[in-house]
């Protein structure tokens, strides 16, 4: 399904319609998957994050599998862990659909934040955004 809209009959903004959500089709769980992603995948990083990235077969429709994580080491308690993987995740659910448009593969990431400090979301979302550009960068040379 496609959405049109118009600013004062000027400009014109077609976009695909993809769902905002973060279902668990769309999780990467799988240990395999995880360590091959590790071993055989690739990286790009935009501080405080970085991100693995891998073709990847899927057998739904979604066009991604995606995990978060954040270090045991820079943070002990487990709940400023919780609090950046659920800024993490929130960012990439809320901006997915701007940054799979331009994609034709099926990819897996690993979303890792290597940073030091607790984030805000505003932080985390920019970022965020800046780090899946170099992704669409590296990924458009390749189907060229």
């Amino acid at each position: 399904m496609s959405y049109c809209i118009t600013y004062e009959s000027l400009v014109i903004i077609t976009f695909e319609a993809m769902s905002q959500s973060f279902d668990k089709q769309e999780k990467l769980k799988s240990e395999k998957a995880i360590s091959d992603l590790f071993l055989k995948g690739r990286s790009v990083s935009q501080y405080p994050l970085r991100l693995f990235f891998d073709k990847y077969e899927l057998p739904e429709n979604s066009k991604t599998k995606t995990a978060v994580s954040v270090s045991k080491r820079n943070f002990k308690k487990a709940v400023d862990r919780n609090l950046i993987k659920r800024l993490l995740r929130e960012a990439y659910r809320i901006n997915k659909s701007g940054l799979f448009n331009n994609t034709n593969g099926e990819y897996a990431f690993m979303i890792l934040y290597i940073g030091k400090d607790i984030p805000d979301f505003d932080f985390i979302n920019t970022k965020l955004k800046l780090l899946f550009g170099k992704f669409s960068a590296i990924v458009s040379e390749e189907e060229k």
